[in-house]
């Protein structure tokens, strides 16, 4: 008998994480393996969130909240909006699946930049719609050219703000002025993943968007500053109605329990935040300086990593050579740029190894 299967799948393409420390070390033999290349706090998560865990272990037994209510009313207040126009998911990829699943159909078409986050194709091609990739304008979206691709059937946008793999952003009145323009009937979704890290005083107050563009809907995680990747947290806010719509898709149960927990309590840590952000900062201006030093271009960025072009350099290459010395990156070649890198910023020991480890690397290439 032959299994009948959707046809859509085949154009996924899987996604590729970054390389894990347990598999770099047993496939090289290493002990002491650093991972700068999933965009993870180097600091972990905070301290009130991992006894919280640690004080929920017995009750593993028992259903979570499958509403997420205590998270999702915690969350609205912060960001003052009515707890309706919360939803949590399991990852903010779980939010931005479940927009994929309540409005795509075939043959719709969805327009995003390239490169950018790779679940926005994953989502468009799973529910068999068309995306439409406009390049990157320096390295930042082309919002003119994403608004010439608009057309009757076009369903929703993408915008990653920040970027990834750029770590840029779109300004305030980028924004506005682009939303102004769009049809109401297409969903323009910010995917904010990064948003806490963002220092420059012109990125977009979102949220308070929402009120005027009722076709906007904004996605947030946990897994980043916060530190709860493993556990998967994320969150998407919107317009009631939307919101309602999305919540059809949802699987009950979708978010663990200790995982509402977790996140919940990192929200009252304060304090852990201050420091994951001076950590960035310090981190970003101490690659920057090594990069001129070493006669190395990068975007300048508003997250926790930062793009690097190698020049005449393959990325693959340098990838490889960097992973036997303990050290996982990100080559961009998965974002099609060839000759780039993608590092997080980590700690101040974890930077000075990358940079020494770089630079061996370069040397050894340069002189071969």
């Amino acid at each position: 008998m032959r299994i009948v299967f959707r046809h859509e799948i085949l154009n996924i393409e899987p996604y590729v994480p970054g390389k894990p420390i347990s598999e770099v070390k047993k496939e090289l033999n290493l002990t002491d393996v650093i991972k700068m290349a999933s965009n993870e706090n180097p600091l972990g998560p905070s301290s009130l969130a991992v006894q919280a865990v640690k004080d929920n272990l017995d009750k593993l037994h028992i259903y979570p909240d499958g509403g997420s209510v205590d998270l999702k009313d915690k969350i609205a207040t912060n960001v003052r909006v009515a707890p309706e126009q919360v939803i949590i998911g399991n990852g903010s990829d779980e939010i931005l699946k479940l927009i994929g699943e309540a409005f795509l159909q075939p043959d719709d078409e969805v327009i995003m930049a390239w490169p950018t986050f790779s679940e926005y194709s994953f989502v468009t091609r799973l529910m068999g719609a068309k995306e439409l990739r406009v390049p990157l304008k320096d390295f930042t979206h082309d919002l003119e050219a994403m608004f010439a691709q608009i057309s009757a059937r076009t369903k929703i946008i993408f915008i990653c703000n920040p970027n990834n793999p750029t770590g840029t952003i779109i300004t305030h009145q980028e924004l506005d002025e682009f939303l102004k323009k769009v049809p109401r009937h297409i969903l323009v979704v910010v995917d904010e993943a990064y948003f806490e890290y963002v220092t420059a005083d012109d990125y977009p107050k979102t949220l308070e968007l929402l009120p005027t563009y009722e076709n906007l809907i904004v996605t947030r995680t946990f897994s980043k500053i916060y530190g709860l990747a493993a556990l998967r947290v994320g969150y998407g806010i919107g317009n009631r109605g939307i919101i309602d719509l999305i919540n059809r898709v949802r699987e009950p149960f979708n978010v663990n329990g200790l995982a509402q927990i977790a996140a919940l309590r990192s929200l009252e840590d304060n304090e852990h935040l201050k420091r994951s952000l001076k950590v960035n900062e310090a981190g970003k201006n101490y690659l920057y300086s090594e990069f001129e030093q070493l006669g190395l271009n990068y975007v300048k960025t508003q997250a926790n990593f930062i793009l690097v072009d190698l020049g005449s350099f393959d990325a693959d290459p340098v990838f490889n050579a960097l992973l036997q010395k303990g050290v996982i990156i990100r080559s961009a070649r998965t974002f099609g740029l060839r000759n780039f890198i993608r590092v997080t910023i980590g700690t101040k020991e974890q930077n000075q190894r990358f940079i020494k480890a770089l630079k061996e690397v370069l040397t050894g290439a340069n002189s071969d």
